[in-house]
């Protein structure tokens, strides 16, 4: 939703009547993620994506159907061989589709979450997208992390929820969860998907070198809030660093502990350690290799740089399995040379282990395209 929200809270904001199509689950290779969401607006508008172009005009139609009748439907759309061509979703993926009528009166409380979510503040909403009882569907929380906004069909399911809602705002995941009609953990008949609006991940750079010029700019586009570090103020300077949110002069593993201290350290954190002199490099590794939830640790230089850096860090108590937790030489092996071609490789790296990818050459592996957490389809869902 995030991508849509400016043009569907000026709509709201109108009075005027949207239909919301939001991609709730995918299986295997989807071209879009939970939470993608398209737009039908009040003048046919077509806002957003929920599948890259496959299935944009099933979907659309869709919308269109449910703006005028007013009742929310759930949809799968998938390849068979009678649908493969008519419908698009030619990847061979399977998107169930969740499609709303959108107006001040279906989702009063829109205003505040889109407040929340421009100031930066951790919001979850929780929508019940299946459920036997048709007058549940539909029914939302908005779930912060100390409040509780709405109530589902019972006492039982809103807390149900509204605890499961706040551990995806805690890890920034968009989630579709199953309980029994009255939100029995282990039951089914009740679906609801949790778009969790957590703040920006972040991205900790220490070295305020070239490469790390490229690597924030990188970051950035990547969607992290990105912190330069470095202790030397001649070098760490705002006009050397354009695309960072902040720079910081300090030495980097006293920078890492008040962050530490102050909780802003969560599993998204990524730590790009690219100043290879040991001096900095390895007080902040001994502080970042502790750290069991950061999402990943990598530190650049050559091999030998690497070798030493591991003799140091051994020297300063650490353990073979925390040091296994660090990515160096940093990057994936893709022959690069200058300070950009580094951070695309930096990046691959990232990326590759947030989504359990193996980084080889996809002409040249089998399976899936896309990772997914291992889950079951629903077969009493129609595949469109």
């Amino acid at each position: 939703m995030r991508e849509v929200l400016d043009d569907l809270l000026r709509w709201w904001e109108q009075g005027e009547t949207v239909g919301v199509g939001t991609v709730v689950a995918t299986f295997q290779s989807a071209p879009r993620p939970a939470g993608a969401s398209m737009l039908v607006g009040p003048g046919g508008e077509a806002v957003g994506s929920v599948s890259g172009g496959c299935v944009e005009g099933a979907v659309y139609e869709l919308g269109q159907d449910v703006v005028g009748s007013g009742e929310p439907v759930l949809q799968r759309y998938g390849v068979s061989d009678e649908d493969a061509f008519s419908v698009g979703l030619t990847c061979g993926g399977i998107l169930d589709v969740y499609v709303e009528k959108v107006d001040q009166q279906t989702f009063p409380e829109l205003g505040e979450v889109a407040a929340d979510i421009a100031a930066g503040r951790p919001v979850a909403l929780a929508t019940v997208i299946e459920h036997p009882d048709p007058a549940w569907l539909g029914r939302r929380l908005v779930v912060r992390p100390e409040e509780v906004g709405g109530r589902l069909g019972s006492d039982r399911a809103t807390d149900a929820v509204a605890d499961d809602a706040r551990g995806l705002l805690a890890s920034g995941h968009n989630a579709t969860l199953t309980y029994g009609p009255d939100g029995e953990r282990r039951g089914e008949g009740m679906r609801v998907f949790v778009w969790a609006f957590a703040p920006a991940p972040r991205m900790l750079v220490f070295g305020a070198i070239d490469f790390a010029a490229a690597v924030a700019s990188v970051g950035k586009f990547l969607g992290y809030r990105v912190t330069v570090c470095d202790a030397r103020p001649v070098f760490a300077t705002a006009t050397r660093f354009p695309e960072a949110d902040e720079v910081i002069v300090k030495w980097p593993h006293k920078f890492l502990a008040e962050e530490l201290e102050a909780q802003r350290i969560d599993p998204r954190t990524v730590i790009c350690v690219l100043t290879h002199d040991p001096k900095f490099d390895v007080p902040v590794l001994e502080k970042a290799l502790r750290i069991p939830e950061v999402a990943y640790v990598g530190a650049m230089g050559s091999r030998r740089t690497h070798t030493d850096r591991l003799d140091r860090l051994r020297e300063a108590g650490l353990s073979e399995a925390e040091l296994g937790r660090l990515h160096s030489p940093i990057g994936l092996d893709l022959g690069a040379r200058t300070p950009e071609e580094t951070a695309v490789s930096i990046a691959a790296e990232i990326i590759a282990g947030r989504w359990g990818g193996s980084g080889d050459r996809l002409s040249t592996t089998d399976g899936r395209i896309h990772a997914h957490a291992a889950r079951d389809l629903d077969p009493s869902l129609p595949v469109a």
